[in-house]
């Protein structure tokens, strides 16, 4: 028994905004510029948190003691 064209066309058109609404939520995943706000949040997140700050410390003191070698080393 053939299907109803109208049945056939409501079917075309529930396909069409579902592939329209993957398309939206794929786009809206892949911004660039959602991207890379979310990144710069998570960053200043982490150089908020306790966590964060230690490794800044760190890093500091590391640099600091390379820069001291390196000019005690000059000097010799």
């Amino acid at each position: 028994m053939p299907r109803d064209p109208r049945e056939i066309q409501l079917e075309i058109d529930a396909a069409r905004e579902s592939l329209a609404a993957t398309l939206d939520h794929l786009a809206y995943r892949g911004s660039p510029t959602r991207l890379k706000a979310q990144g710069r949040d998570a960053v200043q997140r982490f150089l908020t948190s306790t966590a964060g700050k230690a490794t800044i410390g760190a890093l500091g003191l590391l640099v600091t003691l390379v820069v001291v070698q390196k000019v005690r080393h000059r000097r010799n």
